[in-house]
């Protein structure tokens, strides 16, 4: 079974994206099923049910999207074998910017928006840096010389990914990234795979659910600020 992580800020059409390739992997023959992680609530799984493609969704609570989609990812590896799918595709909201949640030897990619302003991808950690594949949306919105702009600054981002552009409306590109999934390797187990990059470091009272704000109540791994002399 070819796997493939899909990761990328909010309403970027990250699954509007993952529609249209599972259309066109269903057309070449290809039976394929979705993951779908977010943090509190997701209706995305009735569109992929309307397109008759198998779903399952994991909601991570109080929890970091990517950490919990971490801890479950070969659960979701053995589901797919279990029911025989060609291709399973992980979809992780990226909330935050910082997520890693591509994994070595498993086809990565991102989704970016063409409107979020051309410095973005600059903005964007391991999820855009060091995915295989960026595919940028919305690319019909802007203009031709826009799109070249947006698309420059991605590959400044990451010189090593593939960037290409795909309208989660029409479908045009997603024939593109079906071909490279085509081109990447199965994966049997994910047993002592690793991640590309580590997760955000998060151990602090605050993760376990404290709430007041104060310094004797700063323990773990806490980061202060260094603030600039005043006029500098």
């Amino acid at each position: 079974m070819r796997v493939m992580t899909v990761a990328g800020s909010p309403s970027v059409g990250k699954t509007s994206v993952m529609l249209r390739v599972a259309e066109e992997l269903g057309r070449q023959g290809q039976k394929v099923g979705v993951v779908k992680f977010d943090a509190l609530s997701t209706r995305d799984d009735e569109l992929y049910r309307q397109a008759g493609i198998p779903v399952q969704v994991g909601l991570a609570g109080g929890l970091c999207p990517d950490h919990y989609f971490i801890t479950n990812v070969d659960a979701c590896l053995a589901w797919g074998l279990e029911q025989g799918f060609d291709v399973l595709m992980t979809e992780s909201a990226g909330l935050c910017n910082r997520c890693s949640p591509h994994i070595e030897g498993v086809l990565a990619l991102c989704v970016v928006d063409a409107l979020a302003g051309v410095h973005t991808p600059r903005k964007i950690g391991p999820m855009l840096r060091l995915a295989d594949l960026v595919v940028i949306t919305k690319g019909d919105i802007v203009s031709q010389v826009e799109r070249e702009v947006f698309a420059y600054h991605v590959r400044l981002a990451n010189p090593r990914a593939r960037a290409m552009f795909c309208n989660g409306i029409t479908g045009q590109g997603a024939m593109e990234v079906a071909y490279h999934l085509g081109q990447a390797p199965e994966t049997a187990t994910l047993e002592g795979a690793r991640l590309r990059f580590p997760m955000p470091s998060a151990v602090c009272p605050y993760c376990v659910g404290e709430t007041a704000i104060g310094e004797t109540h700063k323990r773990g791994n806490v980061k202060h600020m260094v603030f600039a002399p005043a006029g500098a």
